[in-house]
């Protein structure tokens, strides 16, 4: 996917944005926050005025519920991430506030802002988890790509373990458990509703932490 121009524009639009300034307060603890609407105040105009639009909207599949954040712009090139939705009370409200919550750092994440917090820290890492779940999101997006659109959950499933094991082969013990990491999610998944492709899965991670144990160890002899 051509994504020249929209990174052009975003880049000029970011040069424009401000920080999302924390003006609520979670009456739970007591703490300011950075709502929707000033996140929305803080890169809104400045996407728009580069000839970006924001599109948000709900998702469901066969691995749950998510928010997807796209990036349209003028060109017709787009960037996009997703973020999962955890609803922690089953109704309605519950519902409109992990959307909120999704819609808030999905599009913190793409237009690379961050709240202005005096913990600088915490909400630096906060945006970067953000960012990791956005990045995992779309390796997963890019293995539906390569499917028809009426690919069963079954296949599925098995292109992402197909991807997944691809992803182990020639991989050091580093690199290695990072891939692990960033499809674990995934992994996850499968071994909620695929047992089989989790275990083929795991079988081509032992398989290559072994190969590269043997090697080390031969190395030293």
């Amino acid at each position: 996917m051509e994504t020249k121009a929209i990174c052009a524009a975003l880049a000029k639009a970011q040069a424009k944005m401000g920080r999302a300034l924390k003006d609520s307060t979670n009456p739970a603890f007591k703490s300011k926050y950075a709502d929707l609407a000033s996140v929305m105040d803080a890169c809104l105009p400045a996407l728009n005025e580069a000839g970006i639009a924001v599109i948000q909207p709900f998702h469901h599949d066969e691995f749950g519920r998510y928010v997807k954040t796209i990036l349209a712009h003028e060109s017709g090139e787009t960037l996009e991430c997703a973020i999962p939705l955890i609803v922690g009370k089953n109704d309605m409200q519950g519902l409109g506030s992990a959307i909120t919550y999704a819609r808030r750092y999905g599009l913190m994440s793409m237009a690379g802002i961050a709240p202005d917090d005096d913990d600088g820290n915490a909400a630096a890492a906060s945006v970067r988890n953000v960012q990791r779940e956005a990045l995992a999101q779309t390796r997963e997006d890019a293995v539906l790509d390569s499917l028809p659109e009426d690919a069963t959950p079954r296949q599925k499933a098995e292109a992402y373990a197909d991807a997944i094991c691809t992803g182990f082969k020639g991989k050091g013990l580093k690199a290695l458990d990072g891939e692990w990491a960033r499809w674990k999610r995934v992994i996850d998944r499968l071994s909620e509703q695929f047992s089989d492709l989790h275990d083929r899965v795991v079988d081509a991670y032992e398989m290559r932490k072994n190969e590269i144990i043997d090697a080390e160890r031969v190395a030293a002899e």
